[in-house]
C-alpha cells in the first residue's frame, strides 16, 4: 500500500466517522419552526419523513452490492453504479444527494474515469448547502488525486482554509500539502509540515507516522 492509498484510507475512515454521527437517522428535519401551526408542522415533518425514508431506501439500494464486495468493483460495473448514483443524486434530498455524488465520485475514480471524479468532488467541496465535513472530505480527495496532474499552487491554495488547527482533517490537509511541496522540490517547506504533523498529538496515528518515516527519508 502506497502512501496515497493509506491517504485514501485515513479519509475513508474519517467520513465512517462523520457519517455514522451525523447521517444515521432521518435528515433534514429541521424547517419544520417556519411552519405555522400544528397540523402544518405534523404535515411537513410527515412529509420530510417520508421523502428522506425513501431516499434512504433507494440510496441502499444502488449500495448494497457494492457494499457487498470485497474488492472495487470492475471498471464497466463501477461506471455503471457512478451514474446510477448520479441521477438518483440529481433529485435526492441534500444529505443523501452529497453521499450520492461522493460515491459516485470514488466510483468514476475506481473505473479510471478522473475528469468525472474530480468534476463531483469539486461540485460538493463548493455545495454550500453540503455538510461542511463532506465539504472538507471531498476537496482531500480531490487533492490527492490532482496531485501531479494540475499545478501545484492551486493544490496548495484549496488545501490552505483545511490546514488551519481548527480543521478536524488538518494534519492529512497539511501531509498532502507537503507532497505538493516536495513535487515543486520545495523540500524545507515540505519538512516544515511533516514536522508540525510528527510533534502534532490530535494528528491520527497514521498521519502521524507516515510523516515521520517520510522525514527519516528527506532526512538520510
Amino acid at each position: 500500500m502506497d502512501i496515497f492509498d493509506e491517504v485514501a484510507e485515513d479519509l475513508r475512515n474519517e467520513k465512517a466517522i462523520s457519517l455514522a454521527k451525523r447521517y444515521g437517522g432521518l435528515l433534514l428535519l429541521g424547517c419544520v419552526a417556519v411552519l405555522a401551526g400544528v397540523a402544518a408542522q405534523e404535515g411537513w415533518q410527515a412529509w420530510q419523513a417520508k421523502r428522506d425514508s425513501k431516499a434512504a431506501q433507494q440510496y441502499l439500494t444502488l449500495t448494497a452490492p457494492l457494499d457487498q464486495m470485497n474488492a472495487p468493483p470492475p471498471a464497466a460495473q463501477a461506471e455503471k453504479a457512478a451514474a446510477a448514483l448520479s441521477t438518483f443524486a440529481a433529485t435526492a434530498p441534500e444529505g443523501y444527494k452529497t453521499l450520492a455524488n461522493m460515491r459516485a465520485a470514488a466510483l468514476y475514480a475506481d473505473a479510471g474515469k478522473l475528469p468525472q471524479a474530480e468534476a463531483l468532488w469539486t461540485g460538493v467541496a463548493q455545495d454550500s448547502a453540503a455538510d461542511p465535513l463532506l465539504r472538507d472530505a471531498a476537496t482531500l480527495i480531490w487533492a490527492q488525486h490532482a496531485l501531479g496532474a494540475v499545478p501545484d499552487a492551486d493544490v496548495l491554495a484549496k488545501l490552505q482554509p483545511l490546514a488551519l488547527s481548527n480543521n478536524p482533517y488538518h494534519a492529512m490537509a497539511r501531509e498532502l500539502q507537503a507532497l505538493a511541496y516536495l513535487h515543486q522540490g520545495n523540500v524545507a517547506q515540505a519538512k516544515a509540515l511533516l514536522t508540525q504533523i510528527s510533534m502534532d498529538g490530535t494528528s491520527p496515528s497514521g498521519v502521524r507516522q507516515r510523516a515521520q518515516a517520510l522525514l527519516a527519508s528527506l532526512n538520510g
